[in-house]
């Protein structure tokens, strides 16, 4: 099966995560097609707009942790070159190899491609989904989706791409993250996090209809306005601050190892669920 399905409608390029049976979740063969799929509809002129979207009930579960194709030790071919390959390195060499390059680092850089952005979101965007949502310029989501950090219960500060801080208000982000709690898109259109909320039958149809009407503006028009909004959001610290908190993330990680099961803290997809839903 193919893991990232890319089609073309008119100027519109649309990048779908296939994963529906494990609810989207990444495991890096999507993460390195998500990769090539962007560098794609980079690459195509006629593209003048890129839809992120996943197919089935939800949009993201996150990063893959406990599915049967977890393929966290598999070497792929990089683009990145923002550390050396995390294959056949051990402890926090490997995790922080891995994550800057896959995680953090891939994300930064489709945060920068130079065409608009949308993320079309339904059910469930949680920790790495969200990092995928994040990085796009917009977010159309449907009134059924919901929204979540829950790896504080792991005992790490959020998620890699930690851009919560500026996708809303800081006291709401640390309720975020404290809680873990899911931020319905309602609320999470109240606080500035997304741009729409329609009704899931019109999910598609007002996500299309928002990037034809971004597709008619002149594509360099396009590009120097999405750079001048991303470098305001730099200088308001957001590039710096994701690095200050990358080096925490790495240190609750290396704790988890020296304390507990895993780096993970020993918790997984089904003791992740249970906690979420308080059983």
């Amino acid at each position: 099966m193919t893991v990232v399905r890319y089609e073309r409608r008119g100027p519109v390029a649309v990048v779908t995560m296939n994963r529906p049976e494990y609810r989207n979740a990444q495991n890096s063969a999507m993460t390195y097609a998500l990769d090539e799929a962007f560098y794609r509809a980079v690459a195509d002129d006629e593209v003048k707009v890129i839809v992120l979207a996943g197919e089935g009930r939800h949009f993201s579960a996150g990063h893959d942790i406990g599915t049967p194709e977890r393929d966290a030790h598999v070497s792929f071919e990089r683009k990145a070159v923002l550390w050396w390959d995390h294959v056949g390195k051990e402890g926090a060499e490997s995790r922080f190899a891995r994550e800057s390059e896959v995680y953090l680092g891939m994300c930064r850089r489709w945060r920068e491609i130079p065409k608009p952005t949308i993320a079309m979101v339904q059910g469930a965007c949680i920790a790495g989904g969200l990092m995928l949502a994040w990085v796009c310029d917009l977010i159309v989501a449907s009134d059924d989706a919901f929204f979540a950090d829950p790896v504080v219960r792991m005992g790490i500060p959020g998620v890699e791409y930690f851009a919560h801080p500026w996708m809303m208000p800081p006291r709401i982000a640390k309720e975020f993250l404290y809680t873990g709690d899911r931020m319905p898109a309602r609320r999470a259109y109240e606080v500035g996090m997304v741009n729409r909320v329609v009704a899931r039958d019109e999910l598609e149809t007002e996500t299309f209809a928002l990037a034809e009407k971004i597709a008619a503006m002149p594509r360099l028009g396009l590009a120097l306005t999405k750079k001048a909004v991303n470098q305001a959001e730099d200088l308001q610290g957001m590039h710096a601050g994701m690095d200050s908190v990358f080096g925490l993330h790495h240190l609750a990680h290396a704790h988890n190892a020296e304390t507990s099961a895993d780096s993970l803290a020993g918790m997984d997809p089904k003791s992740m669920k249970a906690a979420a839903d308080g059983s």
